[in-house]
């Protein structure tokens, strides 16, 4: 049996989840509408609003064997696209710029093919997660009570990357994509006149000392990987000459290369900025926000991964470092043993997050085919 039966279907339902985005938290009519291409394909259960609008759809062999989980994202980004094709986004300041709509198809092209063939044994979970974009959807799926009865014994995830040829299969054991977390560092003085700033308490010199020692404190030797802190945001009082400020925001993003190295990260940076408040006679807030784990790769399952590329005859590319970007598969990974592999988009294709982006459709087969295949043989053991 052709393990890409319908090419056709699977661009059109990709086209049409891009013409209908929805941002993190908000994908309704993204999930009702691959409810509806689940549906036809009869699986044996569906789990409905899993961790917030996500679903599941589950289809069972004999009993025992494996359960094998697949994921895929449905959320979209607050980007507005340039493109001009007919199926553009039909929603202003929102688009599928990260190929969520790719890999919501590939997924669908998975369900379909063990629609048609059920596993001997075992279990195949296909996922459709929301929220990945901000972190939240993978710690929410997980902690839902539904999540409970599809909990995976193995659990994979593709992702479409820019910059590599087209059709490559990307592998890393270990740390695939680093984690990080937003940083929130809410300072409060006292306001005064412009003119008599000595009879206020302005939290403009501890921003300076923020905006100076924060990067660098990613830089220690005490950090064995890659780490890193960048200042995304800055606000300071309000736009009036004639009063002194009393407050200041400002906001980081923390990388690190795996979980305990971004614990530590995280514990010096809170440390400094209490450090500097405290000096400077300054009240302080932290928060944190958006956290992504580290996304660690199973090397078995890479092994699988592996051979599968080589006896599809594709390029096979093994990452000498892991990718600083995060991913939120990366809670799925610290339960389960999980991998999370690239699939190239072309070298000189149009990167993530870039409002003229368009996920590949030649993808859809490789995806389809190498997800398909190693899903099958997880769910022999």
């Amino acid at each position: 049996m052709s393990l890409f039966p319908d090419r056709e279907l699977l661009v059109n339902l990709r086209k049409e989840l891009h013409k209908f985005p929805e941002i993190s938290g908000c994908e309704e009519m993204t999930s009702t509408r691959i409810g509806r291409f689940l549906r036809e394909l009869e699986p044996d259960r569906i789990f409905e609003n899993i961790g917030g609008k996500g679903l599941a759809a589950s289809f069972r062999g004999d009993s025992g064997g494996s359960r094998v989980m697949i994921r895929a994202e449905l959320d979209a980004l607050p980007i507005n696209e340039t493109n001009d094709f007919d199926y553009r986004s039909s929603v202003p300041g929102v688009s599928h710029k990260c190929g969520h709509d790719g890999h919501m198809a590939i997924a669908a092209g998975v369900a379909k093919n063990f629609a048609a063939a059920r596993p001997a044994r075992g279990e195949l979970i296909v996922l459709y997660q929301p929220s990945e974009e901000n972190g939240r959807g993978a710690y929410e799926v997980i902690n839902d009570p539904l999540f409970e009865s599809i909990r995976p014994d193995y659990i994979l995830a593709l992702h479409n990357l820019p910059g590599f040829e087209r059709n490559e299969i990307i592998l890393r054991d270990g740390v695939f994509a680093m984690a990080s977390t937003g940083m929130i560092i809410e300072l409060k003085g006292r306001t005064s006149h412009a003119a008599e700033p000595e009879n206020g308490i302005s939290p403009s010199k501890a921003v300076s000392r923020i905006l100076k020692d924060l990067p660098v404190l990613a830089h220690r030797k005490v950090f064995r990987h890659f780490a890193l802190a960048t200042i995304i945001y800055v606000k300071i009082g309000e736009v009036a000459f004639g009063t002194n400020p009393g407050e200041a925001v400002v906001m980081a993003t923390l990388r690190a290369y795996d979980n305990a190295e971004m614990e530590n990260l995280t514990g010096m940076a809170e440390n400094l900025v209490k450090a500097i408040a405290k000096e400077e006679g300054l009240e302080i807030i932290v928060k944190w926000t958006e956290r992504f784990p580290a996304t660690g790769n199973n090397e078995f399952i890479n092994g699988i991964l592996l051979r599968l590329g080589k006896e599809a005859g594709l390029s096979i590319k093994h990452m000498e470092k892991a990718f600083r970007w995060s991913e939120d598969f990366g809670w799925f990974t610290k339960q389960y043993q999980g991998s999370l592999f690239g699939i190239g988009a072309g070298k000189g294709h149009p990167q993530l997050h870039s409002p003229d982006y368009d996920f590949p459709d030649d993808l859809l087969e490789t995806g389809t085919k190498i997800l398909t295949s190693a899903c099958r043989e997880l769910l022999k053991i």
